[in-house]
């Protein structure tokens, strides 16, 4: 009776998948590149077994042979399944849109199960600001389309911001074609967009699409945030949720520090 009792006892699992990613930004392997934070960075990031790392853009602070070879060495010892990295415009510099293709050949499209990742190349040959350019914004519209209806988070991840941050001076070099791409991703209903090159963590919100950007993981190149960072995303379920972690401290929703944000004003 009691095997008979056992064998019909019927379980329901409560196991929810959590995706974790995380977000490093503007490394600058050069002069100003600390590595003893970066060994810190592959402590921490290992410790967690993300699903992928994202590393968006800057990875070498000239875009010349030698920065790309130690980069490469140092980005090899991420673990995770996905290591996606996009370039940034001082990758571009020096001939260095030849040199990145050969050390970090990528996708655009990454589909982690619940989470969709797509790329967009921002970056130009020896120019500071950035374009996505109409060809790559009708390719994200017509690649987002494959997944409607299949409830997956879209992220979309780049190297220039979309939208000015505070404490970061001039807007110059912001994305070219911003209020296109703006556009694009309210349109297909993307949940997030990722970016880096201002080296100033923080978040805007619009509406369901959600921009967050990354701070300077390991260089001492810092504005208005004076702390090397980067970014954790978890997604449970229909939630996505961005962290801000202090390398060697702390983590906070990144939220939080919009919310607090005090101006420095001269009166």
């Amino acid at each position: 009776m009691l095997g008979e009792y056992i064998l019909n006892i019927s379980f329901e699992p409560n196991f929810v998948h959590l995706t974790v990613l995380v977000q490093i930004s503007d490394i600058h392997i050069g002069s100003l590149y600390d590595a003893l934070v970066f060994d810190k960075i592959v402590q921490e990031v290992n410790s967690m077994k993300p699903d992928a790392i994202i590393v968006t853009g800057d990875i070498t602070d000239e875009g010349i042979l030698p920065q790309f070879e130690l980069a490469r060495i140092e980005l090899q010892r991420l673990n995770c399944r996905e290591l996606i990295v996009l370039p940034g415009n001082h990758d571009y510099r020096h001939t260095g849109y030849l040199l990145f293709k050969k050390f970090f050949p990528t996708s655009q499209i990454y589909d982690m199960g619940d989470v969709v990742l797509m790329t967009l190349h921002t970056a130009r040959p020896d120019r500071d600001e950035g374009e996505v350019g109409y060809r790559q914004l009708l390719w994200m519209e017509k690649a987002i389309e494959k997944f409607e209806g299949q409830q997956k988070k879209i992220i979309i991840a780049m190297h220039h911001h979309l939208i000015g941050i505070p404490d970061t001076g001039t807007d110059k070099i912001i994305i070219l074609d911003a209020g296109d791409t703006l556009r694009v991703c309210l349109d297909s209903h993307v949940d997030l967009v990722l970016c880096g090159h201002k080296h100033r963590p923080w978040v805007w919100n619009l509406g369901s699409l959600q921009i967050a950007y990354a701070g300077t993981a390991s260089s001492s190149r810092f504005r208005g945030f004076f702390q090397n960072t980067y970014n954790i995303i978890d997604i449970k379920k229909n939630n996505l949720s961005v962290k801000l972690k202090i390398v060697g401290g702390k983590s906070f929703p990144l939220s939080d520090l919009v919310s607090k944000y005090k101006p420095f004003l001269n009166t």
